[in-house]
């Protein structure tokens, strides 16, 4: 079984968190674990901006950010994937500087430190040189940094179609296996 840790930090973007659950949620749970923990601040920002609290909605075990009992907050546990989306510049900052405060720090420091894959979703703009040296000190630790971008190569119809497209490339970074737009196909 797969098992995938999914953080939603307290940036601007929570459409981008709503559509990888989304599609995470189409995923076979006989293959499949997902793990989700949200900040404070990622639930005020889906409220806001979702209008809602679908984040409650989905099968997916929660954990409260300060839970350092969650299985992912371990370099024992099979966890191998961590995606942070959005993810804000302070809380980039912090697991650049090792600073493990919260679950999601922890969880981001632990995937560095053993070695497997870190993906951070920024959504921020313009960025200033802290950031930027920032997502370069993280980038050389081994996190990907896969800031929401979309592309347009797919000439998608609609704003769910362009902003899928930053989250099928972050699902495909985990590794997962899924029927999107190929660049050449």
């Amino acid at each position: 079984m797969k098992k995938i840790a999914v953080a939603i930090s307290g940036s601007s973007g929570a459409i981008y968190a709503k559509l990888l659950l989304d599609k995470l949620a189409e995923l076979p749970e006989e293959q499949y674990e997902i793990a989700v923990v949200m900040s404070e601040n990622a639930r005020l920002n889906w409220e806001l901006e979702i209008g809602d609290k679908s984040y409650d909605w989905y099968d997916f075990k929660m954990y409260e950010k300060n839970d350092f009992f969650a299985p992912f907050a371990s370099g024992s546990s099979l966890y191998k994937c961590l995606i942070v989306c959005p993810c804000s510049m302070g809380m980039l900052a912090r697991i650049a500087q090792g600073i493990s405060n919260d679950l999601i720090s922890r969880a981001a420091d632990v995937m560095l430190k053993e070695r497997r894959k870190l993906i951070l979703v920024p959504r921020e703009t313009p960025f200033n040189l802290i950031h930027l040296e920032n997502m370069t000190r993280l980038t050389r630790a081994g996190a990907i940094i896969c800031p929401a971008i979309p592309s347009f190569y797919s000439k998608p119809q609609n704003t769910k179609a362009l902003l899928t497209t930053v989250v099928d490339r972050v699902l495909q970074l985990a590794g997962l296996e899924m029927d999107t737009f190929r660049w050449g196909s």
